[in-house]
């Protein structure tokens, strides 16, 4: 489909074919210690966005910049829409869950990773260069892999052991690096300047938000071509949320929806530089600290755009502890037997904190990004399996339940 670049910091347009990524007017013109500016987002024109709405075969890949090719090879969903019993008759509320922990590679990640590589090979580029801290570099060399990509992935040296196997298992060139992840960040794009390639990183190419607004519109068809009133998402870098956003705001300029949802950013309070900017109208990066790796981020690479997604959906932030995440993960697997990483589990930990503020005819998505089998570390010390028994019935007896 055919799309423009837009700035929304600067107003800045443009249709080229050529790859960009930040905006050549205002990227990088931020001040020390600012959230990113010149983010470009795609977009298409209403009338086309209309015109591809009246189509009686229309699906989720249609409203993407570039063609899925052979889309069997790595299917991207759709992922299951969770509606758990206990829960609902818990909270007396119409909730459900987007498991999007269930895609390929165990995140919500797979989605901008599968437009990067279709965006690379439209180019006809094989090699493609990203930093992580774990979920969106397993998902890429996963992509890689499944179509013959070359991934070069930098990563933190102390990333979650579990993520980064998952791309060395893939294939890809994993390079730690000792460091944050903006070191990482650095070295990606130094990489990509001096050996070529197409870059990933998230925000940065604009595909990559893209990517994830798919999520939104495989959830339009899941609920009977209707969007839920309100949306909870676990926000980091505020890329996943503007994804959200972005999947949200193309149904409605095509007519298929009469209103955004309410876009709830679900933070820890570790790691809550977005949820403060929302608060106060200042951009400012904080230091970060939470068990919830994937959401710990000090400088949000799109902190910017999540901050007016939530305004102009009506929303606004939840931030939530350590402590209400790991809680919050405990009761959807004893509850509804979803296993969530706690980053995605701060989304449901911020329905929870919040839903004596929601309407109950309303209808509630939280959005659940990540399995827990991508972060096992978290539960060192904390839980313990039971002792072992010998074969003698005897033992059956003294069982308390």
């Amino acid at each position: 489909m055919r799309f423009k670049y837009k700035c929304y910091d600067c107003g800045f347009e443009t249709v080229t074919d050529d790859i960009i990524y930040l905006c050549p007017h205002c990227g990088s013109t931020e001040k020390e210690g600012e959230f990113r500016k010149g983010i470009l987002s795609v977009i298409y024109e209403d009338d086309e966005l209309k015109a591809l709405a009246a189509r009686p075969d229309l699906g989720v890949s249609d409203f993407l910049p570039y063609p899925i090719v052979d889309a069997d090879t790595f299917p991207l969903g759709p992922t299951p829409v969770v509606r758990s019993r206990r829960i609902r008759e818990r909270c007396g509320l119409d909730v459900c869950f987007k498991m999007d922990s269930q895609l390929l590679s165990g995140s919500f990640k797979d989605r901008a990773s599968l437009l990067v590589a279709m965006q690379a090979m439209a180019h006809g580029q094989t090699k493609i260069a990203l930093a992580s801290t774990g979920n969106a570099g397993a998902a890429m060399s996963a992509i890689g892999a499944a179509y013959g990509l070359d991934i070069v992935l930098f990563v933190p040296a102390s990333a979650p052991v579990n993520k980064l196997m998952q791309s060395v298992l893939y294939g890809a060139h994993v390079v730690p690096v000792r460091g944050s992840y903006d070191d990482a960040f650095a070295l990606s794009l130094e990489y990509t300047r001096k050996k070529g390639g197409i870059n990933r990183n998230t925000a940065y190419n604009p595909m990559t938000i893209e990517g994830k607004k798919t999520s939104s519109i495989e959830l339009f068809f899941q609920l009977g071509r209707k969007a839920p009133d309100v949306i909870y998402v676990p926000t980091g870098d505020g890329c996943i949320l503007g994804g959200v956003y972005k999947g949200f705001y193309d149904l409605l300029h095509a007519g298929l929806i009469e209103r955004l949802p309410r876009i709830i950013c679900a933070q820890s309070e570790g790691s809550m530089a977005i949820a403060q900017a929302i608060e106060s109208g200042e951009y400012r990066n904080v230091k970060a600290d939470t068990i919830a790796d994937s959401i710990s981020v000090s400088s949000p690479a799109n902190g910017r755009m999540a901050v007016r997604a939530v305004r102009e959906s009506g929303g606004y932030a939840v931030c939530v502890s350590d402590g209400e995440i790991l809680a919050a993960q405990r009761e959807l697997c004893s509850s509804a037997g979803l296993f969530a990483e706690p980053a995605a589990s701060a989304a449901y930990a911020a329905f929870l904190k919040d839903r004596k503020n929601l309407d109950p005819s309303q209808t509630v998505t939280v959005l659940l990004t990540g399995t827990g089998f991508k972060d096992m570390a978290v539960f060192e010390n904390k839980l313990s399996l039971p002792q072992a028994v010998d074969n003698d019935p005897a033992v059956i007896d003294s069982l308390p339940f």
